[in-house]
């Protein structure tokens, strides 16, 4: 099974991003929301460990949470990609697998009713 850190919430940057820590390790990340969703690391911390971001959940992503142990997960950060190839699918776009473990764990990535 592998370690989970849970990250806490810093604050709002003056960008919009969110500012996300994590006191066990001192990871550190600014999350950007949708529409522009962006993950800037800034100071990478333990990453062989799992890192989770907990904020104040609905009963759906709370529940959800609960059945992967976690706590109640709203935001998880993920490491940046590197940009697709001219042509390719953008890899910062989810495909249906993505957007369906999105929804159960109660994020909604287009802005309607999470599936």
């Amino acid at each position: 099974m592998r370690v989970i850190h849970e990250m806490k919430f810093v604050g709002r940057l003056a960008s919009g991003a969110d500012e996300w820590s994590c006191p066990t390790c001192g990871r550190r990340v600014t999350l950007r929301r949708l529409p522009d969703p962006e993950l800037t690391v800034l100071d990478p911390g333990d990453e062989s460990v799992v890192h989770v971001g907990v904020i104040e959940p609905d009963a759906r992503a709370a529940a959800a949470a609960e059945q992967y142990g976690l706590g109640p997960v709203q935001e998880i950060p993920r490491p940046p990609r590197t940009p697709a190839p001219p042509g390719a699918r953008s890899a910062d776009v989810p495909d249906d697998a993505d957007r369906r473990w999105l929804a159960e764990i109660g994020i909604d990535w287009d802005g309607d009713a999470a599936a």
